[in-house]
């Protein structure tokens, strides 16, 4: 391998920026009642109704007040009402002539102007100042608006109600009712995600699990205890792919202005599908609610006829035409069809909607030609290339430079190979040295507009840099190992799947296996909280507590275990402790005995030395896994030729990841619209299924069974 390859200088500078002291603005909440209009509002707290708009972006002037409203006050320096409460907000503010300028953006999104665009037209789509615009892009203050000129948009933060501190008498417990959701749950109180997980810190930030009988902590409803106020009914209702708030109009009579004003969440991330929005009710509502339980979408594809839907999607055409009564004129391109979930069990799903099954390979197109940029800390900083032996010795003594060395040597083999395609690819790489000034240089140097992805970076500072600067120009950012951040990162996709993720993979797999097996549960103290989750999904297993949390004792485990066959969980993170269970497990074996071991999380502790893989593989363990043992697939023979040695674990990965990312490039040069229509993907040991976490970036939820035969480690499944 050439080392002067991962040599990269880079020149660049700091920039200064400037700290502006500002004012603190002061903020009540406001329950709209009966009768009261924005401006009997405004003068109850001395100030005007431009003020009141500026932070209640679901109310507009001219426009009826809908009781039971939550509004945000902007405090003046005194309130007509020496009663009404007055906190500090966490948002802060210049106060001048009675309006409140918000001083510094959290963030930018690039607009191109089109033909007929003027300055006014464009800020009153981003609910900004015309002045805003120029401030931002200097060049508007010499010249005019011009067609192709691309804009920096500032994005200022809204003041939202978890920014407002709040007495605990203000909130109520609530506690999860079966089937329900953090969608319904946050839109029946009229708040959003985001708001949901400040308030439920405990929350899970990886995906939408919610437990009945859980209990939330949620602000109590504003004025439902005024009396003789009329009360609201409303209806829950379920978006379906493709859904617009013109279908909505005209389906339940209700415009865009009302449902943003009632789903709060819907303003900041319009609408999705498999979102529950909360409606009107009216009588011309439909009986019946959308229930993704019970029904998954299908899009009617160009030129399909009756005979093809009904064989791909396993269903007659009186059953389509029963959920679906819009068929009675004809079968049209883009239609959205209802299909009962019971017969779509061969079907890919992907958010309720049934994906087409076709070869990514097959579908790329040439023209496309992906720019994509590496972030990798080749620690050449710290490695001396020009002594050869040096240099080796450093870099296996590096985890970062092994990491990034191997990864890197992995995804030149996938450009190679996507190069054979036909696809023409860019590529720039920048060794990062683990600091975080410099990626931020970098990505003030880059013209991130022209990017299609970013690889990397792989530490969580610079991850989280790279994610903000990126998506001002809305580019994907992919982060090859799990990271964590304090905000939320809507451009990244997290190729590895999460700990929650390999769990729900493994007892999924042993739930859908399981026929009469006796199932027992032994977990150390580190692991209790499995164990309980592990009881809740089979209330019937039994428990094997450990002596001095390391060892069992044979004679209780004698007792748990039955004639038939017994499947159990070991969860613990001590080599000790896998060494002592995993040998009296093994020596309880016998003819009438069958003992087979399972884990939710094989971590480093069950490759430790001291354990038998005999024992391992006479108890059949298994385990979830994020990868799957490579054998002599193309890939190998040519990173064999490329670079005369075996490709390890990063290697491999770096080919996966980017392979599968290049793919899905050059069959839509657009990674967000390619991952509306790819399920998931596999490679030579990774798999991917991206899916959207509601208030963060994208994760990654594939995963394998793994299991011990005969010394072996083989996929389970």
């Amino acid at each position: 391998m050439n080392s002067t390859r991962f040599k990269i200088l880079i020149t660049g500078f700091f920039m200064l920026f400037l700290c502006l002291h500002m004012n603190a603005q002061q903020f009540a909440t406001h329950a709209v009642k009966k009768g009261e209009t924005l401006e009997s509002i405004a003068k109850q707290y001395r100030v005007t109704p431009f003020n009141i708009l500026k932070y209640n972006k679901e109310i507009v002037q001219g426009k009826p007040l809908v009781a039971n409203t939550v509004l945000v006050i902007p405090m003046a320096s005194k309130s007509a009402d020496p009663n009404v409460p007055v906190v500090k907000s966490k948002v802060t503010a210049v106060v001048k002539e009675d309006k409140v300028v918000q001083e510094n953006p959290i963030g930018f999104t690039s607009y191109r102007a089109r033909r007929r665009d003027t300055l006014y037209g464009i800020a009153k789509r981003f609910n900004i100042t015309v002045e805003d615009i120029k401030r931002y892009n200097k060049e508007l203050y010499a010249g005019n608006l011009k067609k192709g000129m691309n804009l920096r948009i500032p994005k200022f933060r809204r003041v939202n109600p978890e920014d407002v501190a709040k007495s605990e008498e203000d909130f109520e417990m609530y506690t999860v009712k079966p089937k329900e959701t953090r969608w319904s749950i946050a839109n029946s109180y009229g708040i959003t995600i985001d708001e949901l997980l400040e308030l439920n810190p405990e929350l899970s930030k990886t995906n939408n699990y919610l437990m009945e009988g859980q209990e939330l902590k949620l602000p109590k409803i504003k004025g439902s205890t005024v009396d003789n106020q009329k009360i609201q009914l409303y209806n829950s209702y379920v978006i379906t792919p493709k859904q617009t708030f013109y279908n909505l109009e005209k389906q339940f009579g209700v415009t865009e202005e009302e449902i943003k004003a009632l789903n709060p969440e819907v303003k900041v991330r319009g609408l999705q599908e498999g979102m529950i929005i909360r409606l009107p009710k009216k009588d011309m509502a439909p009986k019946e609610v959308v229930n993704t339980d019970k029904y998954v979408f299908y899009e009617v594809k160009p030129q399909e006829t009756e005979f093809r839907l009904t064989r791909k999607l396993n269903v007659t055409y009186s059953e389509l035409l029963a959920l679906n009564p819009e068929l009675s004129d004809g079968l049209k391109a883009g239609m959205i069809l209802k299909i009962p979930k019971a017969k779509a069990q061969d079907l890919e799903i992907k958010n309720s909607l049934v994906l087409d099954k076709f070869s990514l390979i097959d579908s790329i197109q040439t023209t496309n030609r992906p720019n994509l940029l590496f972030l990798l800390p080749f620690r050449t900083d710290k490695i001396d290339v020009t002594d050869k032996e040096l240099a080796k010795q450093t870099m296996a003594n590096r985890n970062d430079s092994k990491y990034s060395i191997g990864m890197y040597t992995g995804a030149m083999v996938a450009l190679d190979s996507i190069k054979k395609l036909g696809v023409s690819v860019n590529v720039k790489t920048f060794d990062t040295q683990l600091n975080v000034d410099r990626v931020k240089g970098i990505m003030l140097r880059e013209k991130l507009n022209d990017v299609s992805a970013i690889i990397g970076p792989l530490d969580a500072k610079s991850l989280k840099e790279v994610a903000l600067a990126a998506g001002q120009y809305n580019v994907p950012v992919i982060a090859p190992i799990a990271a964590e951040s304090d905000i939320s990162l809507r451009n990244v996709y997290f190729t590895l799947p999460t700990e929650e993720v390999l769990r729900n993979k493994m007892i999924a797999y042993v739930n859908d296996h399981r026929k009469e097996e006796n199932i027992v549960i032994i977990a150390d103290d580190n692991n209790k909280k499995t164990q309980s989750l592990l009881l809740e999904k089979f209330p019937q297993a039994k428990t094997l507590n450990l002596k001095d949390n390391i060892s069992l004792d044979i004679e209780k485990v004698k007792q748990v275990v039955s004639a038939k066959q017994n499947w159990v969980f070991l969860e613990s993170d001590n080599a000790n402790t896998i060494y002592h269970v995993s040998s009296v497990l093994n020596s309880t074996i016998k003819d009438t005995v069958k003992i087979k071991m399972f884990t939710t999380n094989r971590n480093k502790a069950f490759e430790n030395d001291v354990i038998s893989n005999s024992h391992l593989s006479n108890l059949g363990f298994t385990f979830p896994s994020i990868e799957k043992e490579i054998g002599a697939n193309s890939f190998v023979k040519m990173y064999r030729r490329k670079y005369g040695i075996e490709p390890d674990r990063y290697a491999t990965r770096g080919f996966d990841i980017t392979f599968d990312i290049l793919l899905k490039l050059a069959y839509k040069n657009d990674l967000f619209e390619a991952g509306k229509k790819i399920g998931e993907t596999s490679y030579s040991a990774n798999k991917f299924n991206y899916l959207k976490d509601a208030s963060s970036g994208y994760y990654n939820q594939s995963a394998y069974i793994m299991s011990y035969n005969k010394m072996m480690i083989v996929e389970a499944e």
